[in-house]
C-alpha cells in the first residue's frame, strides 16, 4: 500500500504556505436558515419554520478558495458575482479570510448564484436557488481571459471549478488552458458535462464516479469499471492524469500509462459530504503547488476530505487536522 509519512506530509503542508493558486469558476453563496417547526400553515399543508438563526458559507469556486486559505495558500478567485447583497457577502467573506477578491467581475445582468437551505430540527425542509445558468456574454469572457492570463503569470497552480453556472465557457478555456500550459502552471479541473471537451490541455481532471460514468456512457460502478472510465477520459482529453473520487470508497488515480492506483478512504464518520469535492481539488492544487507528486497530493487530499466530511455544513480542513488524520492508525 502506498504510504505517506507524517514527516513528508508535514513538509508538504509547510511548503503550501504562501504558494499562489488561482481559482477560476462558478462563485456561489450557501445560505442556511435554521429554525423550528411547531405548526402547519393554514394556507397549505406545509410546515411553518420559525427562524432562529441564519448563516452563510462560500460555495462552488469560492469554497475551493476557502479550503486553500485554510491550508495557508495565497488564493485568488476569478469569477462572476451579481450586483447584489449576496455578491457583497461573498466579497466580505473572501476579504475576511485574506483571499484576493480583486479579480471578481460584477455582472449586473445576473444574480450571484445563491443556494438557500431552510433547515428545521436538522432536516432540510426546502432549498431555494437564485441563479442564471446561461453562459456569460463575450464581453465578460474577454475580461475573464485578460484577468486569468495576468494572474497565471505568477501562479504555482491553477484550479478550474466548473459548476455549470455560466462562468466557465469553451472560449475562455481555449484561451486560458494553453496559456497555463505554456507558463508551466499545473492545471486541475473539477469537470462538468457541458464543457467537457474544452478541458484541454490539463494536468489533472477530477470527476466523481457518477460523472466519470456519465461522461463515458458507462454503467459499471465497480473499481474496474471506474478505472476503464478514467482511461477513456484520459484518452479523450489527453490530460496527464485522471482522479476519480468514489465517495466512501476513496479515490482512483490514473497517471499517464501507469496502472490505476486506489487511494482508500480515511473518513471515520461521515456527517456531511457537501463540498467534499471542493476540499479534494483545493488540497490537490495546494499539494502540486508545494512540489508534491500526484500520488502524495491525492493522499493529502484524501485526508483533508476525511476531515471535512466529519463536519456538518460546507467546511475546510487545517494542516493540523490533516496531520492528526495521517498520524491516527485506521
Amino acid at each position: 500500500m502506498h504510504h505517506l509519512s507524517t514527516q513528508r506530509a508535514a513538509e508538504l503542508l509547510a511548503n503550501m504556505r504562501g504558494r499562489s493558486v488561482i481559482v477560476f469558476g462558478d462563485v456561489m453563496l450557501d445560505e442556511f436558515v435554521w429554525g423550528d417547526v411547531t405548526r402547519i400553515s393554514p394556507e397549505a399543508p406545509v410546515p411553518v419554520v420559525d427562524v432562529r438563526r441564519e448563516s452563510v458559507r462560500l460555495g462552488g469556486a469560492a469554497n475551493v478558495v476557502a479550503n486553500l486559505r485554510a491550508l495557508g495558500v495565497e488564493a485568488t478567485l476569478v469569477g462572476i458575482i451579481g450586483r447584489d447583497r449576496a455578491g457583497e457577502r461573498v466579497r466580505a467573506e473572501l476579504q475576511e479570510m485574506g483571499a484576493d477578491d480583486e479579480q471578481l467581475i460584477v455582472d449586473a445582468t445576473r444574480p450571484t448564484t445563491t443556494k438557500t437551505r431552510i433547515i428545521a430540527h436538522s432536516q432540510l425542509v426546502v432549498r431555494a436557488d437564485r441563479e442564471r445558468r446561461a453562459p456569460v456574454c463575450a464581453e465578460i469572457e474577454e475580461q475573464l481571459i485578460e484577468r486569468l492570463q495576468r494572474a497565471l503569470r505568477r501562479a504555482d497552480a491553477f484550479i478550474v471549478s466548473d459548476y455549470e453556472k455560466g462562468a466557465v465557457t469553451p472560449r475562455t478555456l481555449n484561451q486560458v488552458l494553453p496559456f497555463a500550459r505554456s507558463a508551466h502552471v499545473p492545471t486541475l479541473i473539477d469537470p462538468k458535462f457541458r464543457n467537457f471537451d474544452a478541458y484541454r490541455p490539463a494536468t489533472l481532471v477530477t470527476p466523481n464516479h457518477h460523472e466519470a460514468l456519465r461522461l463515458t456512457n458507462g454503467d459499471d460502478d465497480s473499481e474496474a469499471g471506474i478505472a476503464h472510465a478514467a482511461r477513456l477520459i484520459r484518452a479523450r482529453l489527453g490530460c496527464h492524469a485522471v482522479l476519480v473520487t468514489l465517495g466512501e470508497r476513496g479515490m482512483i488515480l490514473l497517471e499517464e500509462e501507469a496502472n490505476p492506483l486506489r487511494v482508500p478512504t480515511v473518513a471515520r464518520e461521515v456527517y456531511d459530504v457537501t463540498g467534499a469535492g471542493d476540499t479534494v481539488i483545493a488540497a490537490l492544487g495546494a499539494g502540486l503547488a508545494a512540489g508534491a507528486s500526484l500520488l502524495e497530493a491525492a493522499m493529502i487530499a484524501n485526508h483533508a476530505a476525511g476531515v471535512v466530511v466529519g463536519k456538518v455544513g460546507t467546511a475546510t480542513a487545517s494542516p493540523e487536522e490533516i496531520i492528526r488524520s495521517i498520524e491516527t492508525p485506521r
